[in-house]
């Protein structure tokens, strides 16, 4: 990943901001529109690209007309090989970067009407982060790292502190609270990632790679994790490289050479949508 992938997701962790950007946040707090958010459309429509286009310095087309709906309650693969685009489709579904042309709606706001500061805080209330690299603070708890990702949200610390333990126990780590990353697996300190990533019960959940640093079993038990928030109503897109993990889910957006290939749903045990 590039040094500017990284501090997109270290942005995406600290709750749409990183510290210097900590103002901005606290300033957006204070825009009810934005922070209230537009409920779904009655299609019920978390996220949608219409012809996203994404073009760099020197001729580099990362995306090139891309079209996709998210729904409500869906989850998803998104798939392909290194550099097809999808780390870049990540960024502008997150909104941590802009396209050069096209539209995109994130809980039914338009993000090119909105300024900077008004898209960092739809970030923070609608959509959860989750990365390949668990992005925790070494010297913090379970709990400190948990509710980092609900700092700029404008909850009370208490209120804070109490998403934090119910999403940890959600996650099944109630027991492990009071640990720091060293003192736990590679598998809890991504379970603790996915904590920090639901706990401002967001509307949209972006996991990135989300099994890439796990032995199998423990990957196989976040995709179960992930499955089972899903069930409880979740919306989840996973982007990956895997196409066996893209296939156990029941929608697979294929993407190449920044296009959207195939796109197709089928059933798979457990209900999933």
């Amino acid at each position: 990943m590039t040094d500017t992938g990284h501090a997109a997701n270290a942005d995406a962790v600290g709750g749409g901001a990183t510290a210097r950007d900590g103002a901005v946040d606290r300033a957006a707090e204070s825009d009810p529109e934005v922070l209230a958010g537009h409920t779904a459309t009655s299609a019920e429509v978390v996220a949608e690209l219409t012809g996203v286009t994404k073009e760099y310095p020197g001729g580099v087309t990362a995306l090139g007309g891309v079209d996709l709906t998210v729904t409500a309650g869906e989850l998803l693969a998104i798939v392909g090989p290194s550099g097809s685009g999808k780390s870049t489709l990540l960024h502008i579904l997150g909104t941590l970067d802009r396209p050069t042309a096209g539209t995109v709606a994130i809980a039914g706001h338009t993000v090119g009407d909105l300024s900077d500061r008004q898209v960092s805080a739809l970030r923070a209330r609608h959509i959860g982060f989750v990365f390949q690299s668990f992005h925790l603070v070494p010297a913090a708890t379970a709990l400190d790292n948990v509710t980092e990702g609900l700092r700029y949200s404008g909850l009370a610390r208490a209120e804070r502190r109490r998403r934090g333990r119910a999403a940890l126990e959600r996650v099944g780590l109630a027991d492990r609270v009071g640990h720091r990353p060293h003192a736990l697996s590679g598998g809890q300190q991504q379970r603790v990632a996915i904590a920090r990533a639901v706990a401002g019960r967001p509307k949209l959940l972006l996991a990135d790679e989300p099994t890439g640093a796990l032995d199998s079993a423990s990957g196989k038990a976040v995709m179960e994790l992930l499955h089972e928030l899903n069930a409880d109503g979740a919306t989840i897109a996973v982007i990956t490289h895997d196409r066996e993990l893209a296939e156990s889910l029941p929608r697979q957006v294929r993407i190449l050479d920044g296009r959207v290939v195939e796109d197709t749903r089928r059933r798979v045990p457990g209900g999933a949508r």
